[in-house]
């Protein structure tokens, strides 16, 4: 008797076509409101960064927001809120919310080939600000980029915008792990930025060219700026979202960032020391794509002997190999000859950052 194969649910043969992570605006590590925001960074949704140029383009608060399009799927949005007005921009300044690609991520692109694949882009946006917005692709490797526009029709409003990009048949993509793509959703552009004739072809980037027509959201506290459901794959036309389980989106936010040992009294690992003056222990944080950073934020970490002492630990440093498990030490304030010790938290407010951002 012939068996027939049933495919895993959920299954169709085209997963993971969106380009872009955490699209849905589900995974917010770093926090679910952030305010005071004047410099570029990753701030609160976990992937999208909020760049600046030139010295004053506003304030800002970032927030993982409920406020979604009715009837989508969606649950969360990224949403900011001027607090601090830039009428008037100088030349060198612009605002925009912008997500970063591996290059090997992107090979089936074929850039820089007669094949390159054409990408588009869907999200939906909400904004009290109408008008003309850009959205740039830029190729970092080869310094070349291309600028679409769409436009906020009615105020206060989720509406959906689909935006197509021609291949580019010049310039292929690193195959590695380095920064080789950015999208750019601009918010406010000066007249470096938009002087020039917008850049709707692709080509070697003009910066008068990137962001011609852009408003200025950052010219009232009473903007706000609201967006969902952002997706780039591989085609000419938008496909519904690619709605993935949480624990797999937070798992491709982990690649680039993780808060570690959250809270009060958290055990980080265990080990014993390596030297005279400095101790190991292991620790089992998600793989990066790079060896990340380690940074103690908002407390301090000890070290707990058998006999319950402990010592303060400041600076973490890191060993990662791309096929063996990863693992973290304690380089400075350990006990020498201390054999089964671990470390944790002593503020409920601590964590370790892991930072592996493009």
């Amino acid at each position: 008797m012939a068996i027939t194969k049933i495919p895993a649910a959920g299954f169709t043969g085209n997963n993971f076509r969106n380009i872009i992570i955490n699209g849905d605006m589900s995974i917010a590590q770093r926090g679910t409101s952030v305010s005071g925001v004047n410099s570029s960074g990753y701030r609160s949704l976990d992937r999208f960064n909020q760049g600046f140029t030139g010295s004053n383009v506003g304030t800002w608060t970032q927030s993982q927001s409920t406020d979604v399009p009715t009837g989508q799927g969606f649950a969360k949005s990224l949403k900011l809120d001027c607090t601090t007005a830039r009428a008037s921009l100088s030349a060198d300044e612009s605002l925009r919310i912008e997500q970063k690609f591996e290059g090997q991520n992107l090979q089936y692109l074929k850039k820089g080939t007669s094949s390159a694949n054409s990408t588009t882009l869907s999200f939906w946006v909400k904004s009290n600000k109408t008008g003309t917005y850009i959205c740039q692709l830029r190729d970092i490797d080869n310094s070349r980029s291309i600028s679409k526009s769409y436009t906020i029709s009615s105020a206060s409003t989720w509406e959906k915008k689909t935006i197509t990009y021609d291949g580019d048949t010049t310039g292929a993509f690193d195959n590695d792990n380095g920064d080789s793509l950015r999208l750019l959703f601009f918010l406010a552009a000066g007249s470096n930025y938009s002087s020039g004739t917008l850049g709707t072809t692709w080509g070697t980037e003009v910066t008068a060219n990137r962001a011609v027509g852009q408003v200025n959201l950052a010219d009232s506290t009473s903007n706000e700026w609201y967006i969902t459901g952002v997706q780039l794959e591989v085609g000419t036309s938008a496909s519904d979202f690619e709605f993935l389980p949480y624990d797999v989106n937070l798992n491709r936010c982990l690649r680039y960032y993780e808060v570690f040992a959250e809270g009060d009294n958290q055990m980080l690992g265990m080990g014993g020391d390596y030297s005279a003056t400095n101790n190991a222990f292991i620790g089992n944080y998600y793989t990066k794509r790079t060896v990340p950073s380690a940074s103690i934020n908002s407390g301090s970490y000890y070290q707990r002997t058998g006999s319950g002492a402990t010592t303060t630990i400041t600076t973490f440093g890191i060993y990662q190999t791309t096929t063996k498990r990863t693992f973290l030490y304690a380089s400075s304030g350990a006990s020498p000859s201390v054999k089964n010790y671990f470390y944790d938290t002593i503020s409920s407010s601590a964590y370790i950052a892991f930072d592996a951002e493009l």
